[in-house]
């Protein structure tokens, strides 16, 4: 029965009263007024009828035998639950402490003896509006419970696939500390690292507008672009220029993601550090010496592709140096008194940091204790990076997708890159892409960029360009190499590098042949006194320090030929090594 029948139709009344002729005027006038009623003569019997038939009103006389009627509102009270059934006594008293028991008892109204037809009438009804309101009240909000309970559910299946896709990476990496407090189930902050192919790591850190389920579904994107470009080899660069084109083209207006990425290379001891809309970072030295690293970008998902600026800010850094970077909820955390932290409270905390602290502990026991009490406000993520030896951390994993789709697995092709292109693009995604369609080779992806990017980068900035490798070993020569690097990239006209690359399957697995050719001077690797066994010959200006080592710790062979400019590699996989293909 709906709910406007069920106003004007009639109501299952129990009445209680020891006196007959009271309960039977009253049973009289309310069958007159068109009700069904159950009658009874003390409270016990009261709360059996009730429990038995769950009628709509209950009327109860305050005294009487077995029961009285103050304990039988007690338990129809508790009998009803949520559900609002009016309980009505019907008294004589006048006494204001004898009413006010009536209704600490869970009494809803009086009803005074002896009766009056209009007045009972218009109790009825008015009760009766409170009982139907009250149940269209419970019924909206287990409603809104219920999908409430649904939503959620949803929420915690999507937050599944959204951890699925943007997976924590090498944030667990001994050389990461971080702290992400999100606001709801989904974060609006996002933090994001990877391992790159030829050593070093790729940091990102996004705090998008608004929170939960809006601000994840933007983040997804992110993650799928950052983890899948930065496992085959794209820069920094390139990577938040296709975030920032995808964010440009999916994410409605007044919606947008600040975002720092973080490019570190602890071979080179260098950091590359852009940052749109975060707050600054800071630069922590391992003398206790801050650098402040400001914020000099729009955020992502702003400008048109052609308007956006990738730029990242070179910084050159040592073992021991910590980078600190944080999202707006981190300065906006407030105590009870509603001030916040600040960027005061960041300055004040590392100004103070005694040596034996790591400033990531001190900044979260400030913030913490500068709160308080936890309670609710943005989104908050810490991150500090240690600038660390590469040499101590594992190999970067390879992260390629694996494919279900065959590949060739005997080829040969040749690439070139020349003039003006060297210093607007890197061939190395493209040509590790193309390695990556042997089977065998997939699960092989960082080795292979590791050497594809040791012989390119020594032919581009030491073969074509002639930058001695010297100018890296202190801050002012690395600012002056990179800064001869780009107006050297200005004049390459005539230039080439060129990779051929051949493969081939062996009995036990495969062999691929890595040629690079630059059109750079060269060197006289017969004379050079940097001569190595198995005839081997290395310039130590040319090809020297770590990347030789790795690339004679990953290929078969090393051979030079012509004027010193032309590299081949040999390097050979074994199915044992690629379980699974």
């Amino acid at each position: 029965m709906d709910d406007s029948v069920a106003e004007h139709g009639p109501l299952r009344i129990l009445i209680a009263d020891d006196s007959d002729s009271d309960r039977l005027i009253l049973k009289t006038l309310l069958k007159r007024l068109g009700h069904d009623v159950v009658d009874v003569t003390n409270g016990s019997d009261a709360v059996a009828r009730f429990r038995e038939l769950s009628p709509d009103l209950v009327l109860l006389d305050a005294l009487m035998p077995v029961m009285d009627g103050m304990e039988a509102a007690r338990q129809i009270k508790a009998l009803a639950g949520e559900q609002l059934v009016p309980v009505i006594f019907l008294t004589s008293l006048s006494e204001a402490g004898a009413l006010a028991r009536c209704l600490e008892a869970g009494g809803d109204d009086f009803l005074g003896k002896p009766y009056n037809r209009i007045i009972i009438e218009a109790k009825i009804k008015a009760f009766n509006r409170m009982r139907l309101m009250h149940r269209t009240l419970s019924n909206q909000r287990d409603l809104i419970r219920e999908r409430n309970r649904q939503l959620t559910e949803e929420q915690e299946v999507a937050k599944r696939v959204f951890d699925n896709v943007a997976h924590s990476g090498c944030l667990d990496a001994d050389n990461i500390r971080y702290h992400a407090s999100p606001q709801s189930i989904f974060n609006g902050d996002v933090l994001f690292a990877s391992p790159r192919p030829s050593g070093g790591m790729l940091v990102f850190m996004g705090d998008f507008t608004g929170h939960g389920l809006p601000a994840a579904i933007g983040a997804m994107p992110v993650a799928e672009i950052f983890y899948g470009m930065s496992s085959k080899g794209f820069n920094g660069q390139d990577v938040l220029k296709e975030i920032n084109q995808k964010l440009t083209r999916i994410l409605p207006t007044g919606m947008f993601c600040c975002g720092a990425m973080i490019e570190a290379d602890f071979k080179h001891n260098q950091l590359q550090v852009w940052n749109g809309g975060l707050p600054d970072g800071w630069l922590v030295r391992g003398d206790g010496e801050t650098e402040l690293l400001p914020s000099r970008h729009l955020p992502l998902g702003i400008l048109a592709p052609e308007a956006f600026n990738a730029e990242f800010e070179r910084i050159g850094a040592r073992q021991g140096d910590r980078l600190l970077m944080m999202t707006d909820g981190f300065l906006e955390a407030a105590n009870a008194e509603d001030r916040v932290f600040g960027e005061a409270g960041v300055r004040d905390t590392l100004s103070s940091l005694n040596r034996e602290a790591h400033p990531f502990d001190a900044l979260m026991s400030a913030v913490r204790e500068f709160k308080g009490t936890p309670g609710d406000g943005d989104d908050l993520t810490l991150c500090c990076l240690d600038m660390s030896d590469e040499s101590g951390m594992p190999f970067p994993t390879d992260r390629v997708t694996p494919s279900a789709l065959a590949g060739p697995a005997e080829w040969r092709c040749s690439y070139e890159v020349r003039e003006q292109t060297l210093g607007e693009f890197s061939p190395l995604p493209l040509l590790l892409h193309i390695c990556m369609e042997v089977p065998g080779l997939r699960r092989k992806s960082g080795e292979i960029y590791t050497m594809l990017a040791e012989l390119y980068n020594n032919a581009l900035e030491h073969g074509v360009l002639e930058l001695p490798s010297e100018w890296k070993q202190s801050r002012d020569g690395f600012g002056q190499y990179y800064a001869e690097r780009r107006r050297r990239l200005a004049e390459i006209d005539g230039h080439y590098i060129r990779f051929t690359l051949h493969h081939s399957l062996k009995d036990e697995g495969g062999r691929l042949r890595i040629t690079c050719e630059d059109s750079g001077r060269g060197f006289d690797f017969h004379n050079h006194p940097g001569l190595v066994s198995d005839g081997l010959q290395v310039s130590r200006g040319h090809y020297a320090g770590r990347g030789l080592l790795l690339l004679r710790r990953l290929a078969e062979s090393i051979r030079f030929h012509g004027r010193g400019n032309h590299v081949e590699i040999v390097y050979d996989w074994h199915f044992s090594e690629t379980p699974g293909q």
